[in-house]
């Protein structure tokens, strides 16, 4: 008689999710077991947001991506605006239109106005669903399941910085400072905030996403728990660049890559930063900011799994570059980079006359070859041509051949 040896298969996503959900209404309603019911459905508008997109969504579809047009060359706001670096757009953006480019995804709207409010028959919502991470809502609790081969070690540290009295008010803390297993994949719970409205790119919340950032940047690296990892800003970069690769020939690819040859090794996640580390966030976009106590509390920090220490000029990169190539509205960026400057930032030099692209350049170039290369992989999966948007980024990586980049070191203090 032979025993069957135990199935290493994948399970199916619905079951996934479906083990999801019972994590989460366990965690909305204390006390009770996790029991695994029906998938829970989507979130209202469609199909989870595209989290990858350089352009918000709004409901599963594009947001109008159009261009910002370009102010004449004796424009006051062009004549205030810090010296360009060679690849940068050589004027300045006028302020975007309300559905025009947002930095990052937008998040999902909230599936009812209280987070707490829970009718309990059963109000699971889906909101993303992708291959680094699947995350479902029930009521005021949030399970995250990461992907498969998460580094279990380094996402323990990650949640424990996010659960440290030295980051309260920062970070959005777990529910569990703990991570669960499921189907050998570890899960995360989090309280549920209201996110950033994409819908209303005027009420963006700039200036508090600054403040948080400085927070964190000034937070002692020894005052942390031990065993924290490196900051994933430039291995992030680097898959998005073996993506492009194995994406197949493109016209724009050689550009990108040409870019990305250009950067020094470390922004390359090929050797380790020499300058300063600083505790870091990894991927900051307006999507991983959210209001806790939902809908009107304080807006925080989510998302720990970039977490680490490294340059902290990396988590100023992405506003840097949607900047640089024109993408972001002048008076946002400066908004941004001034209160991030008042609230002691330790990223840039002090003092609003000072040059920010000394210690921006390298990680702002990093993050436009990623945009590109996830923009010509895209593009190619798809069998289409390049938007305008995603053209304005490679067209930068383009201009970057004009000069080398700028020497790295951050200006931590």
């Amino acid at each position: 008689m032979t025993t069957e040896a135990p199935s290493t298969a994948t399970p199916p996503a619905a079951d996934i999710l479906s083990a999801l959900t019972a994590r989460a209404r366990a965690a909305a309603h204390p006390g009770t077991e996790p029991t695994e019911r029906s998938r829970p459905t989507a979130r209202p508008g469609g199909p989870p947001a595209d989290r990858t997109c350089p352009a918000a969504r709004s409901g599963g579809s594009p947001v109008d991506r159009t261009r910002p047009a370009a102010r004449s060359a004796d424009s006051p706001a062009d004549q205030a605006r810090p010296a360009a670096r060679p690849w940068t757009e050589p004027v300045a953006p006028e302020p975007a239109a309300p559905g025009s480019v947002a930095l990052g995804p937008a998040a999902p709207g909230p599936v009812h106005p209280g987070a707490d409010v829970c009718p309990c028959g059963d109000d699971s919502r889906v909101l993303a669903e992708r291959p680094d991470g699947t995350v479902v809502r029930h009521a005021g609790a949030v399970a995250k399941a990461h992907a498969h081969g998460t580094d279990r070690a380094g996402l323990a540290a990650r949640l424990a910085v996010a659960a440290h009295p030295a980051l309260a008010g920062v970070l959005l803390p777990p529910l569990d400072p703990a991570a669960a297993d499921l189907h050998g994949r570890p899960v995360t719970l989090w309280p549920y905030g209201t996110p950033v409205d994409p819908e209303d790119p005027g009420a963006a919340p700039w200036e508090e996403a600054a403040e948080l950032l400085a927070r964190l940047h000034r937070t002692p690296p020894d005052a942390l728990p031990p065993g924290l990892p490196r900051m994933r800003g430039p291995a992030k970069a680097a898959r998005a660049v073996a993506r492009l690769r194995a994406a197949g020939p493109h016209p724009a690819s050689a550009p990108v890559l040409r870019a990305w040859a250009a950067l020094p090794a470390w922004a390359r996640d090929e050797a380790p930063a020499t300058h300063a580390a600083a505790l870091c966030h990894g991927d900051l976009h307006l999507g991983q900011l959210v209001r806790h106590p939902a809908p009107a509390g304080r807006w925080l920090l989510i998302d720990v799994d970039d977490l680490g220490l490294g340059d902290p000029a990396w988590d100023l990169a992405r506003p840097a570059t949607w900047f640089a190539c024109g993408l972001l509205p002048s008076d946002a960026w400066h908004r941004f980079l001034g209160a991030y400057r008042a609230a002691g930032g330790p990223a840039v030099p002090a003092g609003a006359g000072a040059d920010p692209w000394p210690a921006l350049d390298v990680p702002a170039r990093a993050l436009a070859v990623q945009t590109a290369s996830l923009a010509v992989a895209k593009a190619v999966a798809a069998g289409r041509p390049l938007d305008e948007v995603e053209q304005a980024v490679v067209d930068a990586c383009a201009r970057m051949g004009a000069a080398p980049p700028e020497p790295p070191g951050a200006v931590v203090r």
